[in-house]
């Protein structure tokens, strides 16, 4: 029967050795003497022995099942292999027509299936039986093996009343709602040796009959039983490993699906990639009847009559994301995935299914599921080269051969050829080359011809992908697709990868539309490498995830970065390196329309522009709520505007401070006007009453960030003899101006659909947080002359008055003025000036150098610096005083009180600090840990940090050089104030500090 030319040799002759004795031990042990005879004589003819070196010096596996089932074995001899596995099927299905005991239905099947893999594994390696009957056996076998199973775990659900059926003995799956698809090569009837079987479990919502509230969860039930009967490993090994993940979004449906839901789901959600799916479906367990009817339900879901443009565009980048990187011509055999790598198998199947997508939805005769089978199809439909099938034909034959070859010697369900050189030695030998070398030249030559007919698919189509293969179809993760998103720089492919496939199920508003997912499929290589190239691409990747679950809609964003690449870069770079931006992006994407306006690069717009376009925006509102939302979102545009500018290095921080403030100070002013009229409302108001913000702080100094905080001090002056204002409702001054002025506070702090517009302290006003929200204007002046501490003078040298009527502004102005033109005792001065220092760096003290603001020679010792100057000069030159940091050390070395070269070199630190504050607060969110940040952080830290450093310089010589800058600082402020302070005679009681 068999011929020892055409059986392989054994590529293990000591394995094929100890494999014989195990033959003969294993018959002598039957107890059966004509057994024993049947094996010796076997083993002593010549076809007999080269069957035996075959497989047990070249299958492990085999040579174990072989050595079990020895009787089996002469039976399929004397009978024949087809024979024999009919009446395997045969009784399978009598022996298990009424077993009721589940533990002895997986034992069974369990038997039933190794002498299956054994029968097939022979017929195929002597080659009795051609590939498809191969494949068909086991794909027959696996749909018997489902069947009984599926009729057990009906059975017994009924017994637990879990579900009520028309027939339980004879016929329990009609009737009973359950429908189970097979899928992939199961559903094409090519299974491979040691394949899983792709499912879909569904049920008949209007059909099965079960208790109220249970039906998912007893289908489901059904589901999870009939994976463990399958797939669960015991003592007789397992039936089939089984996958589910080809029914409807996997990572958000349970087990079993509903027939309504699937049908819903592939109505309006359904890939491409699912289309091409369902080619190959057909039920193979449950109710026949309701899987062919699902089946025809989802026929125009499959088999579209026309496509459009998109549709095929869609196709052609499933395509492209696979096929459009080359290059294992270049690469060894070793390792080759016979499947998914180039030139394998995975491109023949798509070649036919493509195109079977394509033009099946007119012509029926391409709706085939098998993969040669659609081949010859599309060959009598005029769309295919005969000689363009034979090739791809032969070469399926071929690759299938060499991976059951790989399967077949442990029963792995794996599809890659071994690493080492002795390994493809060894698989050659069992496809019975005389060496590898014959089995290399053969497998490259129909790798190159596959990949070359699979090159020249849709040829007409431009590259999608340039950096790899990058493919999100399916269910599960592609090595080559991880392969590439490493390369791109992202540390945890598999998350990104997952992410991507949820988005092509629709599970954002933004991606349901089928329009939204196509333009999707075309954009994400792109987007990919954009982010690749940002300093952290999953933070970055996250955040344009988050960005994209907050969309509405998607169809015109991706519209937009299709027809604008330059636009993806742009927000790859903002998700990649500035949160902050992130934050408004996500929730204002609209602010994208701005960047495509000509002079949106251009210098950023100086106070009359700002308040026209603010009035322009916002001028029309009707509702107080109108102008909150209006307001932010005003306010927001110009905020993204000034990050964009700082991140690309148009601008920096120091520079924008100017341009933020004076934002800030619009919508302060159009706020207050909205707020009062609003409170007017109930309240009234208070005739030739005047009411007046100052900003402190950052706001003061005109330097806001990105990122800063609102201080500020109320003040309010009323007329002679208010008693109470003129409203329904009316209030005291006091409680008047407490309550508008929390009003006021809650309209630039509240959430609203547009976001919060600041954050705002009001800790520096009269005596702190134990101090009125509110205080009048005499209660101002007189707090300031009698009661403020060192600290809170200090902090008023950056005080500036930015709302309210001009002449009460002016009178505001001229108290401050007053307060810090007085004269005072400057040993105390500096005495107070070195010990709050002192405690701040006791309370915040820090060695990290990019902590600018707390470090010693940072921000705190140039802006104390620069206060305690003021301080003590200004009485006698009251021009010194600016409320800007850098203005006023600018004044005081004019003015001969501080060294001009001195006051240059904190200036210059000032802008320093200024600069990588800022850039840090858009670009990082918590601390900044130069050890741990990413290097192109780095890389764009340095550019913003000092512009004119050459390119490429060492981040290690960066913070040398701004460790140097704060050595500098550190020696004028220990020369100019804490030397001096420490020189000072004790006095015998020193007043209390208050903490600033």
């Amino acid at each position: 029967m068999f011929n020892p030319e055409t059986l392989p040799r054994a590529s293990d002759a000591h394995r094929a050795t100890l494999g014989h004795e195990r033959w003969l031990e294993s018959a002598d042990a039957s107890g059966d003497s004509t057994l024993a005879a049947f094996a010796r004589d076997f083993a002593a003819d010549p076809g007999g022995r080269a069957l035996l070196d075959a497989v047990f010096g070249n299958s492990p596996y085999l040579g174990q099942a072989l050595a079990r089932e020895i009787g089996f074995f002469r039976e399929a001899l004397a009978e024949g292999f087809d024979a024999k596995f009919k009446a395997l099927l045969d009784g399978l299905a009598a022996e298990l027509a009424a077993e009721a005991d589940t533990n002895r239905l997986m034992k069974t099947l369990r038997l039933a299936k190794r002498r299956v893999a054994l029968l097939t594994g022979l017929a195929d390696i002597a080659g009795l039986w051609p590939l498809e009957q191969v494949t068909g056996a086991l794909s027959d076998f696996a749909q018997a093996a489902l069947g009984q199973a599926v009729r057990h775990i009906l059975r017994q659900a009924h017994a637990a009343n879990r579900i009520r059926l028309p027939d339980p003995v004879n016929d329990p799956e009609r009737g009973s709602g359950l429908t189970v698809l097979a899928m992939g090569k199961f559903g094409a009837r090519e299974l491979n040796y040691s394949s899983d079987i792709d499912l879909i479990v569904l049920y008949d919502d209007g059909v099965a009959d079960v208790p109220d509230g249970e039906l998912s969860k007893t289908f489901v039930r059904i589901a999870r039983e009939l994976v463990r009967v399958m797939e669960e490993r015991t003592v007789d090994g397992y039936v089939f490993r089984t996958d589910l993940r080809l029914r409807p979004d996997p990572g958000a449906t349970p087990m079993a699906v509903s027939l309504s839901a699937a049908e819903a789901y592939y109505g309006s959600l359904g890939q491409n990639w699912e289309r091409a799916a369902m080619i190959k479906a057909r039920p193979v367990a449950g109710d026949p009847a309701a899987g062919k009817a699902f089946l025809e339900i989802i026929q125009p879901f499959v088999w579209r009559r026309s496509l459009d443009f998109a549709a095929i565009q869609d196709i052609h980048s499933i395509k492209r994301q696979i096929g459009s990187h080359k290059g294992h011509r270049q690469k060894t055999v070793n390792g080759h995935n016979i499947k998914i790598g180039r030139g394998g198998i995975r491109e023949i199947e798509f070649f036919a299914q493509t195109q079977q997508l394509i033009f099946g939805g007119r012509d029926r005769s391409l709706r085939v599921p098998g993969t040669i089978p659609a081949l010859y199809a599309l060959v009598d439909a005029g769309q295919v080269d005969r000689e363009v099938a034979d090739d791809l034909a032969e070469a399926y034959r071929f690759l299938r051969r060499v991976e059951h070859r790989v399967q077949m010697v442990d029963d792995q369900q794996t599809h890659e050829l071994p690493k080492t050189d002795e390994g493809v030695a060894n698989i050659a030998a069992f496809l019975g080359y005389p060496g590898d070398g014959p089995f290399r030249e053969a497998l490259m030559d129909t790798l190159g011809r596959v990949e070359d007919h699979y090159g020249r698919l849709f040829e007409e189509a431009p590259p999608l992908s340039g950096a790899g293969s990058l493919v999100f179809t399916g269910t599960e993760d592609d090595p080559e697709t991880l392969a590439t998103l490493r390369s791109l720089g992202f540390q945890n492919p598999s998350a990104v990868a997952g992410q991507i496939r949820a988005w092509h199920h629709g599970r954002y508003r933004a991606t349901r539309s089928t329009r939204a997912r196509e333009l999707l499929t075309e954009l994400v290589p792109t987007l990919l490498e954009a982010l690749g190239k940002t300093a952290h691409p999953d933070q970055a990747f996250m955040r344009f995830d988050d960005f994209l679950a907050k969309q509405p809609a998607g169809v015109q964003l991706f519209s937009l970065f299709y027809a604008n690449p330059a636009l993806l870069d742009l927000v790859a770079e903002v998700m990649g390196t500035a949160p902050r931006l992130a934050e408004l992006l996500a929730r204002r994407p609209a602010e994208l329309d701005a960047v495509m306006l000509p002079g949106f690069y251009g210098p950023l717009p100086e106070r009359e522009e700002l308040e026209e376009s603010f009035d322009a925006l916002v001028g029309g509102a009707r509702f107080f709520e109108e102008v909150l939302d209006l307001t932010r979102r005003w306010t927001n545009e110009q905020r993204f505007r000034a990050g964009i500018h700082i991140l690309r290095n148009m601008t920096d921080a120091d520079r924008c401070g100017p341009f933020l403030t004076d934002v800030a100070e619009i919508a302060l002013a159009r706020l207050q006007d909205a707020v009062q009229e609003e409170f007017a409302k109930k309240h009234g108001q208070f005739p030739g009453a005047s009411f007046a913000i100052i900003g402190m702080g950052r706001l003061g100094a005109r330097s806001l960030s990105l990122r800063s905080d609102l201080d500020l001090i109320t003040v309010y002056e009323l007329p002679p003899d208010a008693a109470a204002s003129d409203g329904e409702r009316p209030l005291s001054p006091n409680d008047y101006f407490i309550k508008f002025t929390q009003r006021l506070v809650n309209a630039i702090t509240a959430q609203t659909a547009e976001g919060q517009l600041y954050e705002v302290d009001m800790r520096l006003r009269p005596s702190g947080n134990a101090g009125p929200l509110a205080v009048s204007l005499e209660g101002f002046g007189r707090y300031q002359k009698e009661s403020a501490w060192t600290w809170e003078h200090m902090a008023l040298t950056r005080a500036r008055v930015v709302t309210g009527p001009k002449e009460f502004r002016q009178r505001l102005t001229r108290i401050i003025c007053d307060v810090l033109t007085t004269p005072r005792d400057p040993d105390k001065l500096l005495a107070d000036v070195a010990s709050m220092r002192a405690r701040i760096d006791q309370q915040h003290h820090t060695p990290d150098i990019w902590n600018v603001k707390y470090v010693r020679g940072g921000m705190i010792d140039i802006q104390f610096l620069a206060q305690y100057l003021a301080l003590r000069h200004a009485p006698h030159r009251p021009e010194i005083l600016d409320s800007n940091t850098v203005g006023a050390l600018a004044w005081l070395g004019d003015s001969g009180f501080l060294d001009p070269a001195t006051a240059n070199v904190l200036i210059e630190a000032q802008k320093l600090y200024r600069r990588v504050q800022g850039f840090l607060r858009l670009t990082t969110e918590g601390p900044f840990i130069a050890a741990a940040a990413p290097g192109a952080l780095k890389v764009a830290l340095a550019r913003a940090a000092f512009p004119d450093l050459p390119a490429g310089v060492d981040f290690a010589e960066v913070e040398t050089k701004l460790k140097g800058v704060a050595e500098g600082v550190r020696a004028h402020f220990r020369r100019l104030i804490e030397e001096p302070a420490a020189a000072l005679p004790k006095p015998a009681a020193q007043e209390e500090k208050k903490k600033p």
